[in-house]
């Protein structure tokens, strides 16, 4: 068969999402990028405001968010907008095995299996018009399910990220909807998320309910709510600190006490495949 970047495997499809899917090849290392984070710590720590400003109390109250028969709706630039059932998204991709390096902009870090496909299959298949130049997303909006949408909403909602077309289109850019060989947990963002490694955390959206082509960027809920600390590109780079704290380096998710922090790399360390996108751009200016 083809050959795939390192840390990225095949994963037989499985369009009707069984409670099992294959484990990751190796569970202690792939690709040079260190240990695979243990799942429970994965599942247990993690931000979703729209549940919690507790990163534990997430994965309890998450469990009400019903993700059954999960739409999508896509539309904008698009000769194909509408609304689409996750398991029809699912059954026209090859589902794969991506271990990739998840790093937060709180200036802490995990390694992920998590199971997905391209975004850029996606966005082919909908087929972009020539005037789509950026793909925003938006979360789902269910104050009944989720709490913080209702009270001390902090944040405008529902969520909603955006990447430039030429970063969305990427073959390290994902939509997730498993990790570590299993169906996502909800806390961890089912039915469907973003990952996009090479950037912090927030902008790697979950709950997906909502995808359009835009031809101009849109306002992005973190830039929105503090664009001096949250930038719309949110590329990792630990020259260029948070306002409040160092991204020089990060502690790794599960580390003992006395383990050293791993110095941050430019990009995440994926700079040889997606340096090229900001070739001509200040990174300081374009955060």
């Amino acid at each position: 068969g083809a050959l795939l970047p390192a840390g990225i495997v095949p994963v037989s499809a499985n369009t009707e999402l069984q409670p099992r899917w294959p484990e990751p090849t190796d569970s202690t290392d792939s690709g040079g990028l260190g240990p695979i984070t243990p799942t429970e710590l994965v599942k247990n720590y993690t931000n979703y405001y729209e549940f919690s400003f507790n990163k534990e109390d997430s994965t309890e109250l998450a469990q009400r968010l019903p993700t059954a028969n999960w739409t999508i709706e896509i539309g904008g630039e698009v000769e194909k907008p509408g609304h689409y059932q996750l398991e029809d998204i699912l059954s026209r991709q090859t589902l794969r095995e991506y271990v990739y390096r998840f790093r937060c902009v709180e200036a802490w870090s995990m390694v992920v299996p998590w199971v997905g496909f391209p975004l850029a299959e996606l966005i082919k298949w909908v087929k972009p018009l020539s005037g789509a130049k950026f793909v925003k997303f938006t979360s789902v909006y269910d104050p009944g399910s989720m709490p913080k949408q209702r009270i001390d909403a902090m944040l405008n909602w529902p969520y909603v990220e955006a990447l430039r077309i030429d970063e969305a289109v990427h073959p390290l850019t994902i939509l997730a909807a498993g990790m570590y060989g299993d169906v996502l947990p909800k806390q961890n963002g089912a039915a469907l998320r973003l990952v996009v490694p090479w950037k912090y955390g927030f902008k790697s959206i979950k709950a997906i309910v909502k995808i359009e082509l835009l031809q101009r960027a849109p306002m992005t809920t973190w830039h929105e709510f503090a664009p001096s600390e949250y930038g719309f590109y949110a590329n990792v780079n630990p020259s260029v600190p948070h306002p409040r704290w160092s991204q020089f380096s990060e502690r790794q998710l599960g580390s003992g006490f006395f383990t050293p922090r791993r110095q941050t790399e430019l990009y995440n360390g994926y700079g040889e495949q997606v340096a090229s996108l900001y070739s001509d751009m200040d990174l300081r200016h374009f955060y």
